[in-house]
């Protein structure tokens, strides 16, 4: 599925920025029976309307029934990443050093299956990120089921 997504990435990603948009991910999924193509947008001033989602929508859609990387039938769905959006590529990773993250775990590792901390640096096979304690954790990467901006809810 991923070369799908990366080959899906590169076709739009020029015109989705011709648009003024930004392509952040682009992720295509089985839930169920049906299949999912999600294309996920930002803009400078951050916010994505509707109107946005409509836009980018109206400019693809052609393209992708054109181009016919996905033979099943599938669900297109333009949105924005969202405040807690995604964390899954490297160069996501390197826009978010320095920045507040949440890391969930398929296990636990030394009794939390969640950590929310500072990302310090990464690499293949770890992420180090420090904790409200000033602490810092190394978490091997194989370890780790989801990544996602962090977003205080309380605040």
């Amino acid at each position: 599925m991923a070369n799908i997504e990366e080959k899906i990435e590169n076709r739009l990603s020029p015109i989705i920025n011709d648009l003024g948009y930004k392509l952040y991910d682009v992720q295509y999924a089985k839930e169920g029976k049906d299949y999912f193509l999600r294309i996920f947008i930002e803009k400078k001033n951050g916010i994505i309307d509707l109107d946005d989602c409509e836009k980018v929508n109206n400019a693809i859609t052609d393209i992708l029934d054109e181009d016919d990387y996905i033979k099943e039938q599938y669900f297109l769905e333009v949105s924005s990443t969202g405040v807690e959006k995604m964390i899954r590529k490297e160069r996501h990773l390197v826009e978010n050093i320095g920045e507040i993250i949440t890391i969930r775990l398929f296990k636990q590792i030394d009794g939390y299956k969640e950590y929310v901390g500072k990302l310090i640096e990464f690499d293949d096979e770890n992420l180090k990120i420090e904790l409200d304690d000033n602490s810092i954790i190394d978490l091997e990467r194989k370890n780790i089921s989801q990544i996602k901006k962090y977003f205080d809810w309380n605040n």
